[in-house]
């Protein structure tokens, strides 16, 4: 059941500052002590807007990232990054996102750079919210992509033959992260961002991934509130599979998650039912506000988008969020978004009568 009927939350990312996509571009011209103080800022900016709406649930917004699974890359060894995506110009799509070369065992001796992330996280949201009990504080959430996902992006070779097999050499390596996030950091609640899987498994073999989840979460089990996001790509506001969860189900609910999060503003709340089939085994978080659009949700939206799920699913098993992550989303945009989700949810927790 959920900490709290109706509880609000985020996905992970948050848009970056108009200042921040500037000076990403210019690194060259900044030093190691500005960088630090640049991503300090930027993940500032993004708590003190989710503050500002009321979230329950509050990430980093995954500022000091390059994108949401793009930036661990980085980290890892055996990759040669690609210096050029393949298509420049023309109207955007997947296409444009680069993929990598491996030219050797795929290793992260330094991790993925969540646990410092969290860290960094922990202090900032520590020095914001000291004169709030900490038993009145937000939840902090780190979001993580699994291996199925972050395999997307590396081509096939000799050593690693597809990309089940690349997903093989990556899972133990986000094991390891989120073993460390949680039972060193003390991470208290994390998302397991498995996209790709929503996003082919109209042509995958369902259950395959379900055995590829369970195996990347087995160390965090029980020992962290935990969740997947299942939606069907967000790069430039573009879905990248065809919108349906009727393929996922009922495999997906072998998933051991806590919370299963469902895009459906942007459907138009299409197949919303399977919110029912979902919450008689876990908890629902309902993708309540749209990020691929510029139409900012009024109160009285989500209030009415919110009462339409209770006929489907209880309050106790029920949250809400944006669709996806909000780093594709201008910020005016995203922070009214964000302020009138919470404003809307407030209003039935009311008529209910929950605090």
């Amino acid at each position: 059941m959920q900490p709290r009927p109706l509880r609000t939350t985020i996905i992970g990312s948050y848009v970056f500052p108009s200042w921040l996509e500037y000076c990403s571009g210019n690194l060259g011209a900044f030093g190691s002590a500005e960088i630090e103080e640049m991503q300090q800022d930027a993940v500032v900016t993004a708590l003190h807007d989710q503050l500002a709406a009321g979230l329950d649930v509050i990430t980093d917004g995954e500022q000091t990232r390059f994108d949401f699974n793009l930036s661990f890359y980085g980290y890892i060894d055996g990759i040669e990054l690609e210096s050029k995506s393949p298509r420049l110009h023309g109207p955007p799509a997947h296409d444009q996102r680069g993929k990598h070369r491996i030219v050797g065992e795929l290793a992260a001796p330094r991790g993925l750079g969540a646990v410092e992330e969290f860290e960094r996280l922990k202090h900032l949201a520590d020095d914001l919210l000291r004169d709030v009990p900490k038993d009145k504080r937000p939840t902090l959430k780190a979001s993580v992509p699994g291996p199925y996902t972050l395999s997307g992006r590396l081509l096939p070779n000799a050593q690693y033959a597809d990309r089940y097999a690349i997903t093989e050499a990556l899972l133990p390596i986000v094991r390891a992260e989120l073993e460390k996030l949680v039972l060193v950091a003390g991470c208290t609640e994390v998302t397991v961002d498995e996209p790709s899987m929503s996003c082919y498994a109209h042509k995958e073999d369902p259950k395959r991934f379900v055995d590829i989840f369970n195996r990347t979460v087995e160390p965090i089990v029980g020992r962290t509130r935990l969740s997947t996001h299942l939606c069907f790509g967000n790069f430039k506001g573009h879905a990248v599979g065809p919108r349906r969860y009727a393929p996922m189900f009922p495999a997906f609910l072998d998933m051991n998650v806590d919370e299963v999060h469902v895009e459906m503003a942007s459907r138009e709340f299409a197949e919303l039912e399977i919110i029912r089939t979902i919450a008689e085994r876990r908890d629902v978080a309902v993708g309540i506000v749209d990020v691929k659009s510029y139409y900012v949700e009024t109160f009285e939206d989500i209030a009415d988008r919110v009462r339409r799920c209770m006929e489907h699913a209880p309050p106790e098993r029920l949250s809400f969020a944006p669709d996806c992550g909000l780093s594709q989303t201008a910020r005016w945009a995203a922070s009214r978004k964000l302020a009138n989700m919470c404003a809307g949810v407030k209003v039935v927790r009311d008529e209910l009568g929950l605090e």
